[in-house]
């Protein structure tokens, strides 16, 4: 026999756990969230010092809370979001219960789950799971015997933390190109793996990035629509939010490597074809200026011309004769970041959702297991679903189909 019985019971107690019970709460539906260590813990223990968060601060909003600021275009620190998150759940006040993780979810005889936690049982008729996109360091098995220092982006949290010397950071998404020019200013020597990328700009004709994506009503791309196409896009909130053109950051100093493709004894062999992903890097960013053109120009709308943004500089060197090997010891390099990304961990899920990639099968967020749902992953029912302004239209659209399996 289970120890409790609750109607519908949430995993996880970050921002998509702490919205899921705001929905819940709003339609009077009784629940229970879990959360394995704090209230918005990855933001806590997950996130390196100098981040920025990729958003400006007038578009941070949860449901029903609007996030204070000073400055709307500005873009905020960590300890500001936590303080966020913190200040929603004070005011969600949801029925939590922190410290306790949940260690199996299965089905429970005749109806309903049974969740297995590190302080008993627990039976529910509905479960949400909104542990987050982001579960799973992914981390390459090519420099396992190699002596040093390597770290994935969620572990590292200032240049101090390194040993001195130079510094490969593997992987040229958000996170890397962040960590990258952080580690650059700091007076490192930096080497950056670049490979295929969606670069995006931070503004364009008066505008931030996440305002066009919001007016022409692309933050509600569905992932049909989407395709194929899973790479994000590189911008970065950092030192007053900047466009990321990785040509900027060689003329700084920054040596660019294409995508590391193999390792033995400390030496990494770079596959060929730096030169096609900056160029295909530039094609995305075109693209995107020229759909904004032709919007405003279908809309009239009144916004400034920007020539600017679509000078591109010329291929350094390191481009035009790219390295093919990379001696570790040699280049005096002494720590590798990993920037290559995460991946979702529901192995603890004993139900017939997942794919065989381990990734949840659903429509969004409806599992085909009646009443066990999925909320705050990338791309549940459209792009914004993991942004913290789209993940309460998604917990909307499953307490309403909660409450109808209620009746």
């Amino acid at each position: 026999m289970p120890d409790e019985k609750i109607e519908t019971l949430v995993i996880g107690g970050g921002q998509a756990g702490l919205v899921m019970s705001h929905r819940l709460k709003q339609r009077g539906l009784p629940h229970l969230v879990l959360e394995r260590h704090r209230i918005a813990e990855r933001w806590r223990s997950e996130r390196w010092d100098g981040l920025k968060f990729q958003f400006p601060n007038w578009s941070v909003r949860l449901p029903e809370f609007p996030f204070p600021h000073s400055d709307p275009d500005a873009f905020s620190d960590t300890d500001a979001i936590i303080r966020y998150i913190e200040a929603y759940a004070d005011f969600v006040a949801p029925p939590i219960r922190c410290g306790v993780a949940v260690t199996r979810l299965s089905r429970r005889d005749g109806a309903g789950f049974i969740a297995e936690t590190d302080n008993g049982t627990i039976a529910a008729d509905n479960v949400v799971v909104a542990t987050g996109p982001y579960q799973r360091s992914l981390v390459p098995d090519l420099l396992r015997d190699h002596p040093v220092l390597q770290v994935h982006a969620s572990d590292y949290r200032n240049p101090e933390q390194l040993p001195p010397g130079a510094v490969l950071v593997a992987g040229a998404g958000a996170s890397g190109a962040q960590i990258a020019e952080e580690l650059l200013r700091a007076g490192r020597r930096v080497y950056l793996s670049v490979g295929r990328h969606r670069r995006l700009p931070r503004r364009y004709r008066g505008r931030d990035l996440i305002w066009w994506l919001a007016d022409m009503r692309l933050d509600q791309m569905t992932p049909e629509e989407r395709g194929s196409a899973r790479l994000g896009p590189v911008i970065s909130g950092a030192y007053g939010g900047r466009t990321i053109d990785f040509r900027d950051f060689a003329a700084d100093g920054m040596i660019l490597v294409g995508r590391i493709e193999a390792a033995q004894d400390g030496v990494i062999e770079i596959a060929p074809g730096l030169a096609e992903s900056l160029v295909d890097g530039d094609l995305v960013y075109q693209t995107f200026l020229n759909t904004v053109d032709e919007y405003v120009k279908r809309r009239g709308l009144e916004q400034p011309q920007d020539p600017d943004a679509r000078t591109t500089l010329s291929d350094p060197p390191c481009v035009t004769a790219p390295l093919t090997r990379l001696d570790l010891a040699a280049e005096g390099i002494s720590a590798v970041i990993w920037a290559t990304g995460y991946g979702v961990d529901f192995g603890w899920i004993d139900l017939p959702v997942k794919d065989d990639k381990g990734e949840a099968i659903h429509r969004n967020g409806i599992s085909e297991v009646p009443g066990l749902y999925f909320l705050g992953l990338q791309w549940l029912s459209k792009m914004n679903s993991s942004f913290l302004s789209g993940v309460g239209d998604d917990a909307a659209v499953l307490a309403d189909h909660i409450r109808a399996r209620s009746f």
